[in-house]
């Protein structure tokens, strides 16, 4: 109690930043940041016929993004409750670009521009973790949700759109093009070197073993869940166990154990992974419902999930301010309540007019964005000054591991027919038996989400959280 209660004082003590000024370049460091993880998606035919490559080859330019991307979340969230937020920023930006350049440079030898990729994500991961920490550090409580909401409809915004841009670059220019789109971030420097406070180094040490652990471990999850083969499993979970071993012996941990016995963080690490499993494996599962059961195309396909992502962009905002006004826990609550519907009411229109769908999903893009506005503030609420780093990295790090975990574990229990246990009377195609029955699942996890979410962040912990304004 008197843990947390602390935390927020500290937060009030540090130096709050313009808002007004610093919000802009931010949301325009996060566009850049995040749209590099879907702009090469729609340009990997081209990708694997320029270099003669199959498949699974050609995948390594997605995945080498990823694995990166989410090893460094953790690793600068960490780094961040060390060194200047500052300094990390400009280099992760720096580290970025000089990514971009050596892939466009490079672009003749393939192992050159997965190796680019792989400089791409290390640079590129600093850019969301550290603007978490950012946002924890400096903004004053009563903007929080605000900024958190901005930056969940921009990274929303982000996403949407990177397919689009992918498209129109490769097929205007080259895919190689997609490497100089990064370079744009190199304008906010400036802008983060005079809008940052200055930061002395912190006490304590970088536990490199530590670092190692989380790394390999991390890297090891994604490459199963990319290519399933129970090595790369037994691996990652050999090296966790080790870590988890190493920081309860270290002098200065990477990860200091008591994190975990923070209640309130634990609890919310929980909610958003299930939370953000689902809605990942709902995301991956609804193009494919459509392509087999309504026989759509893609172009089709986007035009019916279009205008929920438009809507995550408008009601990220609209969250973060409910945030700000309502408290985190309503915003919460109101994000799940719309997924639940939105799932029931889906599950009982496939096979029907994919425009109901398209209708229907709307609840869904919205009620995540409440979701993950609220939770993010809620999480950051919970963490003192010293833990804010290490803390958002592992939020970002959970968000980033479910998405996966979820696209894994949709393939597999719909390639495993796993979903035809039950048929659905509002049905009027066998096809649709799967999906109707997937959502449901879903829709219950949701709901069991809530119910420990409720237990979790009861009145009394929202006391000592002292999330309101006050504070």
């Amino acid at each position: 109690m008197q843990h947390v209660a602390s935390a927020t004082d500290e937060v009030a003590q540090e130096k709050v930043i313009d808002t007004k000024k610093a919000v802009p370049w931010i949301i325009f460091l996060i566009f850049f940041a995040v749209l590099n993880e879907t702009v090469f998606n729609v340009s990997t035919p081209e990708i694997a016929k320029q270099y003669g490559i199959t498949p699974t080859g050609v995948s390594w330019v997605l995945t080498t993004f990823i694995i990166f991307f989410g090893i460094g979340s953790v690793i600068y969230g960490r780094l961040s409750d060390i060194f200047s937020l500052k300094k990390l920023i400009v280099a992760g930006i720096l580290i970025y670009s000089v990514g971009s350049a050596l892939g466009f440079v490079l672009q003749a030898w393939y192992p050159a521009v997965i190796f680019a990729r792989a400089v791409q994500g290390a640079g590129a991961s600093a850019i969301p973790a550290l603007v978490m920490v950012v946002v924890a550090r400096y903004f004053s409580p009563t903007d929080r949700g605000k900024v958190f909401g901005l930056l969940t409809s921009t990274v929303s915004f982000a996403i949407a759109v990177g397919p689009v841009v992918g498209g129109f670059v490769s097929s205007s220019l080259h895919w190689t093009y997609l490497f100089i789109i990064p370079l744009f971030t190199l304008i906010s420097i400036p802008f983060f070197n005079k809008i940052l406070p200055e930061e002395k180094r912190k006490a304590g040490s970088v536990d490199i073993l530590g670092a190692a652990l989380v790394a390999f471990s991390v890297a090891g999850i994604i490459v199963y869940l990319s290519f399933p083969h129970w090595y790369y499993l037994a691996a990652s979970l050999a090296l966790f166990i080790w870590f988890i071993t190493h920081i309860r012996k270290a002098n200065d941990p990477f990860i200091e154990p008591s994190l975990f016995r923070n209640k309130l963080l634990r609890g919310g690490l929980i909610v958003g992974f299930l939370v953000f499993c689902t809605v990942m494996g709902i995301m991956f599962v609804i193009p494919l419902m459509l392509a087999k059961v309504n026989d759509l195309n893609t172009s089709t396909i986007g035009l019916i999930l279009f205008p929920g992502a438009m809507c995550a962009v408008i009601f990220g905002t609209i969250g973060g301010n409910l945030a700000d006004k309502k408290g985190n826990n309503f915003v919460v609550f109101i994000g799940l309540g719309l997924l639940v519907i939105s799932l029931v009411a889906i599950a009982f229109m496939v096979g029907h007019s994919p425009w109901f769908i398209a209708a229907a999903l709307l609840p869904t893009y919205v009620g995540f964005s409440f979701v993950q506005t609220a939770l993010a503030n809620r999480v950051s609420l919970t963490l003192s000054v010293s833990e804010t780093g290490v803390g958002m990295g592992l939020f970002n790090l959970i968000t980033f591991i479910s998405g996966a975990v979820g696209t894994a574990l949709v393939a597999k229990l719909l390639d495993g027919g796993m979903m035809e246990f039950y048929k659905n009377p509002a049905l009027n195609s066998l096809a649709a038996i799967p999906y109707s029955n997937l959502l449901i699942i879903f829709a219950a996890v949701v709901i069991i989400s809530g119910m420990f979410y409720l237990r979790i962040f009861t009145k009394k912990a929202s006391a000592q959280t002292s999330e309101t304004a006050a504070a």
